[in-house]
C-alpha cells in the first residue's frame, strides 16, 4: 500500500493551457508544493499541439486566452495556433514548469483510498503500466476526447473514391492544391478551414445542415497598440485583457437580453460583407437565438471575403449519400469532391476519459454535481478545470486554479488530509454544466457532471459575477474536511467543518 511519504502533493493531468496555469497558481500560493504534470502527448500545448489543420487559431481574443500572470507580447487580437503553442512552451520554460512534466503518459484510472487519503493513479507509458500516488488530483485535460472526434454515420461514405480527413487528425502531407474540397460542418473549425484553403484549391464548399452565427472581428485594433506603447507590459496586458473580456461579456449579454435585436444586428453585419443579392437568410440566418450555440469568430470577416471573391461557397442542405465522386444532397444536387473534411465536432468526455473510483467503487461523472464548477460532490481531493463557453477558456480555469490553490493551502495549514463538497442529502434541481444547445453538448448529456439551481452548485457562465465571488465566497461552504490516520492501516478518520 502506498504511504504518505511516497506521494506527491498534486498530480496534474494535462500539460495544456489549463495544466500550465494550474502549476503556476498552485506554487504561487504554496511555494514548497511538490507536483507532477502527466501529459499523454509527447509535447506540451494540449489543444494547440493537437490541432494542426490550416489556419488553426484562437476562437477568442488572445489577450484573455493568455495567462494574466505572463503577458502576451504580440499586438494582434487573434493568434494563430503555432503562436499559442510557442507561447505555452515559453511560459513553461520561463517558470520551470517544463521540468515537472512527464510526457507520453496516458491516465487510465484513479482510485482514492479513504484509509490513507491518497490517490493511486494507473497510467500507461509506452505500453507499460506506471503508477503515481498523490494527495490531490487535478484534472486539466479539457472536456473532449483527444483520440477521436465526432463522426456521424454517413451513408455510403465507404464508396467515396477520394480522401476523407477529420481536422483533429490532419495529415501533415495532405496536398489539396488544385483539388475540389468539401468541408462538412459550420462551426469554428469549418469557418477557419474555408478561407485558409480557398486560395490553393480549385473549389471549396462549406456544406452545412443549418447556419451558424458569425461575428467578424479585426485581427488587431489601434487601441491595443496605443495601450502597449503607453503602458509597461504587465499593466498594458491587464488593461487590454480587461477591456476585451468586458466587451465580449457585454456583447453576450446584449445577445441574451435582446435576441431579436441581436439577430438583426448579426444579419446586417453578414449582409454588409457578402456579395450584393446573396441569400443571407438561407446560409447565414440560424433558427436558434444568438448564443444558444457558440458564435463563430471570423477574423477580418475572412470567410465573407472568400465568398465575395468567388473562392468559396456555402451550401445549406442535407446529405443523402456519398458516392465515388462526392456527395449527393437531399435536394438532388451533387457536390463533386476530391477531398472531404468532416468538421463535424468534438466528442465530450469528463476527467480525460479516465475511470475515477473511491475505495474501488466507480464514481461516474454524469451522476455528480459540480461544486463551483471545479469539484464533484462527495469526491475527495479532486478538481477539474473547465472553461467558459461564452468567453475565453482561461478566464475561468485561472479562477479555478486560484481556488484550488487556496483550498490546498487551507488543508495544509489545518493539517487536513482530505476535503470534499457535499449536498448533505439535499435534493438538487439539475441544470446543465454547459449552457449551449450545440450538438456536441447535447450528445454528452449523462457523461459529464451536472450543475444545479442553487449555490454552491450553480455553474454560471458569467465572468463578472464569478470574478466578484472568487474574492468573497466562503471556501468552506458545503465542504467537509478531515484526516486519515495511516498508522494502523485501518483508516481511523476524523471529519469536521472548518473555517477559512
Amino acid at each position: 500500500m502506498p504511504t504518505k511519504t511516497d506521494a506527491i502533493d498534486v498530480l496534474i493531468v494535462g500539460a495544456g493551457l489549463s495544466g500550465i496555469d494550474a502549476a503556476y497558481r498552485l506554487t504561487e500560493r504554496n511555494p514548497d508544493l511538490k507536483y507532477t504534470i502527466v501529459e499523454q502527448r509527447d509535447q506540451l500545448g494540449g489543444t494547440w499541439d493537437l490541432f494542426r489543420y490550416p489556419g488553426v487559431r484562437s476562437d477568442s481574443d488572445i489577450f484573455t486566452l493568455s495567462f494574466p500572470w505572463y503577458p502576451w507580447k504580440g499586438t494582434r487580437t487573434v493568434a494563430e495556433g503555432h503562436e499559442i503553442r510557442e507561447y505555452l512552451e515559453d511560459t513553461a520554460q520561463h517558470f520551470g514548469i517544463d521540468k515537472h512534466i512527464d510526457f507520453g503518459v496516458k491516465v487510465l484510472a484513479a482510485d482514492f483510498d479513504t484509509s490513507t487519503d491518497l490517490w493511486t493513479v494507473e497510467t500507461e507509458v509506452g505500453g507499460k503500466k506506471r503508477t503515481y500516488t498523490s494527495r490531490f488530483l487535478y484534472v486539466c485535460a479539457g472536456y473532449y476526447r483527444y483520440d477521436r472526434g465526432y463522426e456521424p454515420d454517413f451513408p455510403g461514405i465507404d464508396k467515396f473514391g477520394g480522401q476523407v480527413v477529420h481536422p483533429q487528425f490532419w495529415p501533415e502531407d495532405l496536398d489539396y492544391t488544385g483539388k475540389k474540397v468539401v468541408v462538412i460542418g459550420s462551426g469554428a473549425t469549418a469557418v477557419t478551414l474555408i478561407p485558409s484553403m480557398a486560395d490553393d484549391v480549385e473549389k471549396i464548399t462549406m456544406l452545412q445542415r443549418s447556419p451558424t452565427y458569425m461575428l467578424a472581428l479585426p485581427w488587431s485594433d489601434p487601441m491595443t497598440k496605443i495601450v502597449q506603447k503607453v503602458l509597461p507590459g504587465t499593466a498594458a496586458h491587464r488593461v487590454i485583457s480587461t477591456r476585451n473580456a468586458l466587451a465580449t461579456f457585454s456583447f453576450y449579454q446584449y445577445c441574451r437580453l435582446f435576441p431579436k435585436l441581436s439577430r438583426r444586428t448579426l444579419r446586417a453585419m453578414a449582409k454588409a460583407q457578402l456579395p450584393k443579392g446573396y441569400p443571407v437568410d438561407v446560409d447565414f440566418k440560424p433558427k436558434y437565438e444568438p448564443w444558444d450555440q457558440r458564435l463563430c469568430v471570423i477574423p477580418a470577416g475572412d470567410l465573407y471575403t472568400a465568398i465575395r471573391k468567388g473562392k468559396a461557397e456555402v451550401v445549406t442542405d442535407q446529405i443523402d449519400s456519398f458516392d465515388e465522386t462526392g456527395i449527393l444532397l437531399k435536394s438532388g444536387k451533387h457536390l463533386d469532391a476530391d477531398i472531404i473534411v468532416t468538421a463535424t465536432g468534438l466528442e465530450l468526455v469528463a476527467m480525460g476519459g479516465a475511470e475515477v473510483s473511491i475505495d474501488g467503487a466507480e464514481q461516474k461523472p454524469g451522476d455528480k454535481y459540480a461544486y463551483r464548477g471545479y469539484m464533484l460532490n462527495d469526491v475527495p481531493n479532486l478538481a477539474w478545470a473547465v472553461g467558459y463557453t461564452n468567453a475565453s477558456w482561461t478566464l475561468r480555469v485561472d479562477l479555478t486554479a486560484q481556488a484550488v490553490a487556496k483550498l490546498i493551502a487551507l488543508m495544509r495549514e489545518k493539517g487536513y488530509t482530505h476535503a470534499y463538497p457535499t449536498a448533505e442529502g439535499e435534493v438538487l434541481e439539475d441544470a446543465p454544466l454547459l449552457e449551449l444547445d450545440s450538438g456536441y453538448v447535447q450528445r454528452a448529456q449523462g457523461n459529464i457532471p451536472k450543475a444545479a439551481r442553487t449555490q454552491p452548485w450553480v455553474v454560471r457562465h458569467n465572468l463578472v459575477l464569478d470574478a466578484y465571488d472568487a474574492r468573497r465566497y466562503d471556501l468552506t461552504e458545503a465542504m467537509v474536511f478531515g484526516t486519515a490516520d495511516q498508522g494502523n492501516g485501518k483508516g481511523k478518520k476524523k471529519e469536521a467543518k472548518a473555517s477559512a
